[in-house]
This record gives structure tokens, sequence and C-alpha cells, in this order.
């Protein structure tokens, strides 16, 4: 067997390797086809996906690093909010709302992404990202709640606040949550 041919095993089972991490670290995170089928078929237990024609306000968020420059949103049960989300960072960073449990959770699958080289500090590796796992999703972060953003970059959230219970806006990149860059939904 020849070197070339070697390294190419190598490097098969090595991606082989990193996509079983991949699958278990992200197992009930609240990602990919899981989230689908319960989130936005059923409402997810702190909130659903918003209709455009139900939009009462917009929030403009804008993120730095590690800080957004909204401390806390207040809401009404029901209400229907369009977030306008802005990375104005040297780095990438996400906006994301969730219970802090989620949020806990989620860290260790952004760690994973950290990790295999999908998010580069101020870039993302969208072709790592929508790579296939062995459970067969991906790290796409096309979740309804959720944006990863490089710096630069715009979009939007369009959330329904149905329940009265504790829920934040963070971004749970390795550290960030940490030094601060998380915020308060108040009902």
């Amino acid at each position: 067997m020849s070197i070339k041919h070697l390294k190419v095993i190598v490097t098969a089972l090595s991606l082989a390797a990193s996509a079983s991490l991949f699958a278990s670290a992200t197992a009930n995170t609240g990602h990919g086809e899981e989230e689908a089928k319960h989130g936005a078929a059923s409402g997810l237990d702190f909130g659903q996906p918003g209709k455009i024609s139900a939009v009462t306000r917009t929030v403009n968020i804008n993120m730095f690093d590690n800080y957004y420059d909204v401390e806390s949103v207040d809401v009404k049960e029901g209400e229907t909010i369009r977030f306008n989300i802005t990375n104005k960072a040297a780095l990438v960073h996400e906006f994301n709302i969730a219970p802090p449990e989620a949020h806990k959770n989620h860290q260790k699958e952004m760690l994973m992404m950290l990790k295999h080289g999908i998010i580069q500090g101020n870039k993302l590796n969208r072709k790592l990202m929508s790579m296939k796992m062995a459970n067969g999703e991906s790290m796409d972060h096309n979740d309804p709640n959720s944006v990863l953003l490089e710096p630069g970059e715009s979009t939007e959230i369009i959330w329904k606040f149905d329940d009265k219970t504790q829920i934040e806006f963070a971004c749970n990149i390795p550290g960030h949550y940490q030094s601060g860059m998380v915020g308060k939904i108040n009902f």
C-alpha cells in the first residue's frame, strides 16, 4: 500500500470519527431535523417561529465582541417580534433565543463546531456546516430561533413568545456566554 493510499484511508477514518463525535455531542441540543420535527410543527416550549403578518414591533440588535447593544427585551405573552440582528464585531457570533438550560446544552455543540474548524474566529466554514453527520443531521444553524453570523452579516428572526417562561438570547460560542454575551427576555 502506498503512502498516498494510507493518507486517504487515515483521512476517511478521521472524518468518520469526527462525524460520530458530532452526532453524540449534538443529541438533543435543539438543532437540525429533531427541532424541525418538534419545534416548527408543535411549537417549542418557549415559543415558536412567528409570521410576518403578526409582527407587532421590530427590535434591532447589534452584536459586538462578547456583548449585545441591547441587554434585555420586554415582551408580552403571545407577542410576535421581528429581531433585526447585525454582527458589527470582528468575530463570528450567535443570536439564539432559548431557556438557560438549552443554552447550556447548545454550548457543547458550539464547542464541537470550534474544535472541528467550522467556527474559525472571524469566519465560518460553511461547507463543513452543511456536511451530514452520522445521525443524518448537519450543523447548518438554520433553526428558527438561532442565527450564526460572520462579521458584517445581518439577518432577522421572527419569534412568537407563547408562554411566560425564563428565556434568554445568547451567543453560545465557547466563552462568549460566560463573558456576558447574554440578554434577558422579560414578560
